[in-house]
């Protein structure tokens, strides 16, 4: 493979400086790329292996391109690697073939670090579904409804039975909790440490340092949109609309942009709308909209709410205001000047 990775760079060398177009095909252990220049002409197609040391040397010899490549496994590093190397870099949804994101610069350690985290969030919840669908199946109920503090004690008083097979269960989802709480310290103190502005965003209760943390580093420049609503689009959050005659259905959100950053807004809306969210503007929308939403009503109200939310964290970081939470409802019971 090092004599097809140094053929490659030989090869790159030699193509001229005009603006070129490259398609690279990611796999696990090798990779194929295909070079085309502005006729459209094919100037080159080759294999490299997909690792750091292969591709920085296939494309660090090449001129300033434009490379699209699709979403997987390896996208996020190759994209920010290809992008360091001065590349303008695509990257596209396989389902959709659309634009994801130009410039996303997330930060490495951050990129691990959620990862990581979301692979133990899933394991616990597994864990947690299995030990609670075990107890019901004997006619029985574990004690407390909190993932985070799920812990053998919560099999007390129930069957001896029940209690023996619970516990290794038990113990492992308190153990998994603990490794979470270890990356939400790690993302805390990379937060305070390089990026202070989280505290602009997490004014709001519901978002905390994950949130804003993803979202900054996800839209990099906040004065790249010019209205703050923007965002709402840019993260899918923005539900379609399908106008035929006198019919206007409303349609399902675009799901495009960053699903992760997009799963957490969510999760965002969920706490405001739920029974620990504080008393605010958002909340009162909220709960307005899903009271009048039918029967879906309350599941429209989220996606609606995380999309107001993304918009007002936009908002609070570029103006670098204070967040009042009942801001508009104090503002509408003012009494209008004589």
């Amino acid at each position: 493979m090092k004599k097809v990775s140094i053929a490659a760079t030989k090869q790159s060398r030699n193509i001229s400086p005009q603006k070129l177009t490259i398609g690279l095909d990611l796999g696990d252990r090798n990779s194929w790329y295909c070079v085309v220049d502005e006729a459209g002409q094919i100037r080159l197609e080759q294999r490299v292996r997909t690792n750091a040391k292969a591709l920085q040397e296939v494309f660090g010899a090449m001129p300033r391109s434009r490379i699209a490549l699709e979403i997987g496994t390896h996208s996020p590093w190759i994209s920010r690697m290809l992008s360091d190397l001065g590349h303008e870099v695509i990257v596209a949804n396989a389902r959709k073939v659309r634009l994801i994101g130009e410039s996303r610069k997330k930060d490495d350690r951050l990129d691990a670090q959620t990862r990581a985290r979301a692979g133990l969030v899933r394991a616990r919840t597994g864990l947690v579904n299995a030990a609670r669908g075990l107890a019901k199946s004997y006619g029985e109920r574990l004690r407390g409804c909190n993932v985070r503090n799920m812990n053998p004690e919560k099999a007390e008083g129930l069957s001896p039975e029940l209690q023996r097979a619970l516990e290794p269960l038990l113990a492992c989802i308190e153990s998994v909790s603990e490794q979470i709480r270890e990356y939400n310290e790690r993302i805390e103190d990379l937060a305070q440490g390089s990026y202070p502005q989280t505290a602009l965003l997490k004014q709001i209760k519901g978002v905390g340092t994950l949130i804003a943390l993803t979202y900054m580093l996800t839209l990099e420049d906040p004065h790249r949109f010019g209205k703050s609503r923007d965002v709402g689009c840019y993260l899918g959050l923005q539900p379609g609309r399908r106008n035929s005659g006198k019919s206007e259905p409303q349609m399902h959100i675009s799901k495009e942009g960053d699903p992760y950053l997009r799963t957490l807004l969510v999760q965002g809306a969920q706490h405001i709308l739920g029974p620990f969210g504080i008393d605010c503007d958002l909340r009162r929308w909220g709960l307005r909209l899903a009271e009048r939403g039918g029967k879906s009503g309350k599941k429209r109200a989220i996606v609606a709410t995380a999309r107001k939310l993304a918009v007002l964290l936009h908002h609070l970081w570029v103006s670098g205001e204070a967040y009042e939470p009942l801001h508009n409802s104090q503002s509408a019971s003012m009494p209008a000047a004589a």
